[in-house]
């Protein structure tokens, strides 16, 4: 069988990741024990982040013509990739916060819907709060003066049926 062959299947599996991400994130695992790797994959599993490892040659065949082709320059020793499918700073926020207990993680590159990030502007993009996070928060900032102004007609109109009498 020919080399080509068994590449194709894996470039074009990356392909359909780069597709429907909405970031990707790079890491170097080295030195993270097996317990550890095991439970990073599981949160990021969790998260809707598809985290795998490729040959870089593999990625930069595969990121060729996208904006994930600014990650090329840093494609360089032993590479892990988080695709983040739903949630373009998942990724980055789950594997800042794992990196804090296993130092050996070490970020080196990611392109968040088309903009390339180093490893000073991924710390960045870790601590931006989900979507959710972000909505819910909206939510209650909405809510509060329309409870707010509910307890004002109320009082208003308490006040009414008390003059009636």
């Amino acid at each position: 069988m020919a080399k080509v062959e068994v590449k194709q299947p894996i470039i074009e599996e990356i392909k359909g990741h780069v597709e429907s991400a909405q970031s990707i994130v790079a890491v170097d695992y080295r030195g993270l024990t097996v317990a550890q790797d095991t439970e990073l994959r599981k949160q990021l599993r969790e998260a809707g982040v598809v985290y795998k490892v490729y040959k870089n040659t593999y990625l930069k065949r595969a990121f060729e013509g996208t904006d994930y082709a600014q990650l090329d320059g840093i494609l360089e020793g032993p590479t892990a990739v988080a695709f983040s499918m739903e949630d373009a700073t998942a990724g980055a926020r789950i594997l800042a916060k794992f990196a804090k207990d296993a130092e050996q993680l070490e970020f080196k590159g990611a392109v968040v819907e088309g903009t390339f990030y180093d490893v000073d502007g991924i710390k960045v993009l870790a601590t931006i709060p989900s979507r959710e996070e972000l909505l819910s928060k909206l939510l209650g900032s909405l809510q509060s003066p329309i409870t707010n102004f509910a307890r004002v007609l109320k009082q208003i109109a308490e006040q009414g049926e008390n003059a009636a009498e």
